[in-house]
């Protein structure tokens, strides 16, 4: 072959070459793109919410009387038995103090009272003396009435003053019952703080419990909101019982999610702090909402919605009064459907659409979307079990386009 024919084609394989190399230069890299495949199984409808234990029902333990308690020794957590364990000891208040106008007239009512006793205990020892008499003078006649000497009408005389005596007797014991009362009554107006104090203080010391308050129901102690020794007002509360076994959970939801829970729905109790769910079951939507201000200032209704467990105790026995959960309500499902996740999904002209992957390239595909949650969706149409899906698809990614998957 001439040199000249060989210099040409030389020039045109280079010149060829050079022209792959351009097109490759300018060939889009394939788009790394991640992959889910399309499965079968159930897709749950969950509305979550925020909420919190409570134990059903919780005993305010009140002071019965006004006046002084003493240190209460009960600890939260402590185990109390109804009627038998003391929450508290509680002595009646002090008297006030005496002016001296009061004390001399109350003074004056005791040396009265003491008149009065004196004149009462005379009338008894009198009653007495002549109820004496009479017996005597009973018996006198019923011997005579043996022997003949007297008639019925004296004994019979007789035997009515000795029953007069007798109740005479009985009248003057009242009266001087009465009486003592009256004094003592007139006696202790002249107590003062002082002595009450000696009194109570010796009442400590013998351990006796003067007004005992006792535990209502069988449970625990959940808080003592009075722990200090000190004088206080009647029904001021004193501790809170409880029993911790008898919990239920209280969910806070938007009115708007509320109307689609039915009691009886089934729900999954979440990041409660143990590493398993808990199966709990909707018992009572509450009839009436309320107001809350969200944390964006936003004025929200709300409904409390009342959860029951399901599990055993043993499975959630670490949790107590007032510990924060979250609530998710299954008020729908969609069982052995095919499913994709909810980022594979998107709109094209108006049609719920996803990328399928296919021989390193993506395949737009329009769907039937039924039911979704917040992380999966109901496939009706469109796609085969097993197919694999691109999530998340970026504006990279086109029909047709050559992608590949993201290597973690």
């Amino acid at each position: 072959m001439p040199f000249k024919n060989i210099k040409t084609i030389a020039k045109i394989g280079l010149g060829l070459l050079l022209l792959a190399l351009l097109v490759y230069a300018f060939i889009p890299e394939a788009e790394e793109v991640d992959l889910e495949a399309v499965r079968r199984g159930d897709v749950l409808i969950v509305l979550e919410a925020e909420g919190k234990t409570r134990i059903r029902d919780i005993y305010t333990v009140s002071a019965p009387i006004e006046g002084r308690v003493m240190r209460i020794e009960s600890e939260p957590g402590d185990r109390v038995h109804a009627g038998e364990t003391v929450i508290a000891n509680m002595t009646p208040a002090d008297p006030n103090f005496l002016d001296k106008r009061s004390e001399t007239q109350a003074k004056a009512d005791v040396r009265g009272a003491e008149a009065v006793k004196w004149q009462a205990t005379t009338q008894v020892e009198r009653a007495q003396a002549e109820l004496e008499f009479a017996q005597a003078e009973y018996r006198r006649n019923e011997e005579l009435f043996k022997k003949g000497n007297v008639s019925i009408a004296r004994l019979e005389e007789a035997e009515l003053q000795l029953k007069m005596r007798q109740a005479a007797l009985r009248a003057t014991e009242a009266d001087l019952q009465v009486a003592e009362s009256q004094l003592e009554s007139a006696r202790a107006r002249l107590v003062q703080p002082g002595a009450a104090e000696a009194a109570k203080e010796r009442d400590i010391h013998d351990h006796i419990c003067q007004v005992c308050v006792h535990a209502p129901v069988n449970g625990k102690v959940l808080r003592v909101m009075h722990k200090s020794e000190g004088v206080i007002a009647i029904g001021t509360p004193l501790a809170e019982i409880g029993d911790p076994a008898n919990l239920e959970i209280v969910v806070e939801m938007l009115s708007r999610d509320a109307v689609k829970v039915q009691p009886g729905d089934r729900a999954l109790i979440r990041r409660w702090g143990g590493e398993e769910e808990i199966d709990a079951r909707v018992r009572l939507v509450e009839p009436s909402g309320f107001t809350k201000i969200s944390a964006l200032g936003v004025e929200e209704q709300r409904v409390n919605v009342i959860l029951d467990f399901i599990d055993p105790p043993e499975k959630w026995q670490s949790l107590g009064d007032a510990f924060r959960v979250e609530a998710g309500i299954i008020v729908d499902r969609a069982e052995n459907v095919l499913s994709v996740p909810v980022s594979a999904l998107f709109r094209e002209n108006g049609q719920w659409s996803v990328f399928v992957f296919s021989e390193g390239r993506a395949k737009l595909s329009p769907v039937d979307v039924g039911r979704k949650n917040d992380r999966d969706a109901e496939i009706i149409d469109g796609l085969q079990e097993g197919e694999k899906v691109i999530v998340h698809p970026g504006n990279n990614v086109a029909d047709d386009g050559r992608v590949v998957e993201r290597k973690l």
